[in-house]
């Protein structure tokens, strides 16, 4: 055919995530091709503008070209170099075939030569194996260093919610004006008495978004985010875990109760106004219902349900409750003077719990230690094929996720080894509280201060029954039940703390002489 009456289609192409910033954009690449064609006498019939990946085959405009080839439309091809056309074996080959079977008569490059001769053929084959490999090797290159930040403990990614992109040193911190939302989002979610439909809500009203489109959370939104162990300092990335050096915004404690939750699928609880004050507090002796509250003739009776069968159980105005309650808060109280010579002792009793602490501490970075080596150790056994990948996988989650455990006490052990006494402290003050409270404390604060106390809270024969908490019911001991008199019960034995080397310890209680003066 005369090279008059050939006619060219145009191809210019760069994908958005082209990561050679060499190649020029889809306008210079057109400015240039088509000063190229009108230099060279080339007749383009059509331009075809792409700005998608060659890498994989199923370019739909790539694909319309090489249909309109195959038809007639066009002899040849002007681009700015044969990896504009093809980086992958089947384009590259598609077009050798077309310029093989005499479909392509030409193809034009302002930076290519070719001829269609067995030589020029030869070089357009090795031009596209080029292009592949640049390609296959990039993509190497981009997964063996994101192996390598996350080994590191860096988030290779954009940072999720919550978190930010350190452009200056690849890594991600804290986002400290969302991080906070979603922290109430696991405390809430972890309490039972909220739906995802009630957290969804929660976080969009505080103004959350999604990184991308900045939309409003959805359901799907929030169950992924519950879920992801990048917010306890544990990154999860195509199915493997790798330890984070990020700082984390929840507690594992906290993310393993919100998976539980999941789990469980638990339903919220309805939450009602109780108008009453001991609507709901206790429950009926004989039957276990619950004692209700209602009114007669401008009083306050509290009475069983009765909801599961018949029961005999007396009303009880309201009054007479309400005194038991100041008579028991009385039988707890401890003289203020008497509660300061036992805060005293417990000061004492810091110093001595500080070196069976530290011990306790250490034995927690002993485990640390212990298990790092035994991740270390997995590492050295499937690189020398003594163990599947399988294998490697779940024995790294299991050690990894004992680690976070391990660090997650050490850290409240370190940040808290000071408080291990403040439930003690707390009773001895609300012990002083409770007997103020009972001379002139309203029926709402000496309830909570009972429910602080004890527990199973029963109402029968008109009587107000329950289970006193160890401290409380030692007191009750102590005291014999009788108005407290500081001199007198000075006495007596009063207690401290009994230390616990296992700092998951009790209020465990035993009892020493008050020293002489």
């Amino acid at each position: 055919m005369e090279k008059s009456n050939m006619r060219y289609f145009l191809y210019a192409r760069k994908s958005t995530d082209e990561p050679d910033r060499q190649i020029l954009s889809i306008e210079a690449q057109l400015a240039e091709l088509r000063d190229y064609a009108k230099k060279n006498g080339l007749a383009i019939a059509r331009e075809f503008i792409e700005s998608k990946t060659a890498k994989e085959p199923g370019r739909a405009i790539f694909n319309e070209m090489v249909a309109g080839l195959e038809q007639g439309a066009a002899h040849g091809i002007v681009a700015w170099h044969p990896d504009r056309l093809a980086r992958n074996s089947i384009d590259g080959g598609k077009l050798v075939y077309l310029v093989d079977t005499g479909k392509v008569l030409e193809l034009k490059f302002p930076t290519f030569w070719f001829d269609p001769t067995p030589q020029g053929k030869f070089m357009l084959s090795i031009a596209f194996g080029q292009s592949k490999y640049y390609v296959d090797n990039l993509s190497e290159n981009v997964k063996r260093g994101i192996r390598q930040k996350l080994r590191n403990g860096i988030w290779p990614s954009w940072a999720p919610m919550g978190y930010l992109n350190n452009l200056s040193n690849h890594t991600i911190h804290v986002d400290k004006e969302r991080a906070p939302i979603i922290k109430k989002a696991f405390e809430l979610y972890a309490t039972g008495n909220y739906a995802i439909l009630e957290i969804r809500d929660m976080v969009n009203r505080s103004g959350l978004r999604g990184r991308k489109l900045h939309k409003p959370l959805s359901v799907s939104n929030c169950h992924y985010m519950l879920r992801n162990p990048i917010y306890y300092g544990v990154m999860r990335y195509y199915g493997e875990v790798y330890e984070a050096k990020h700082k984390s915004i929840i507690s594992k404690a906290l993310f393993d109760k919100c998976q539980e939750m999941l789990k469980n699928k638990s339903k919220p609880k309805t939450k009602t106004l109780k108008p009453y004050v001991y609507r709901g507090a206790f429950r009926c002796a004989n039957c276990g219902c619950f004692i209700t509250t209602e009114t007669q003739k401008g009083r306050n009776y509290l009475h069983c349900t009765k909801r599961k069968v018949p029961c005999a159980e007396p009303y009880v105005r309201e009054d007479e409750v309400e005194k038991q309650i100041r008579d028991l808060l009385k039988g707890v109280s401890l003289p203020p003077a008497l509660a300061a010579d036992a805060l005293h002792n417990i000061n004492k009793e810091k110093l001595s719990a500080a070196q069976a602490g530290e011990e306790a501490a250490q034995n927690l970075r002993d485990k640390i230690d212990f298990l790092t080596k035994s991740m270390n150790a997995l590492l050295d056994m499937i690189l020398s094929g003594l163990i599947t990948q399988d294998e490697y996988a779940q024995k790294k989650r299991s050690c990894l996720e004992e680690k976070k455990e391990n660090e997650m006490k050490l850290a409240a052990f370190e940040r808290e080894g000071s408080k291990r006494f403040e439930p003690l402290i707390g009773f001895y003050k609300t012990a002083v509280h409770a007997g103020e409270s009972a001379v002139a404390g309203n029926p709402e604060e000496n309830l909570q201060i009972l429910k602080k106390i004890g527990s199973n809270f029963l109402l029968g024969g008109k009587k107000i029954k329950l289970k006193f908490n160890l401290p409380a019911e030692k007191l009750r001991e102590l005291a014999g039940l009788a108005d407290l008199n500081c001199a007198k019960f000075s006495e007596k034995k009063i207690w401290r703390k009994e230390w616990d080397s296992n700092p998951r310890y009790g209020l465990t209680v035993h009892r020493f002489s008050r020293p002489a003066p």
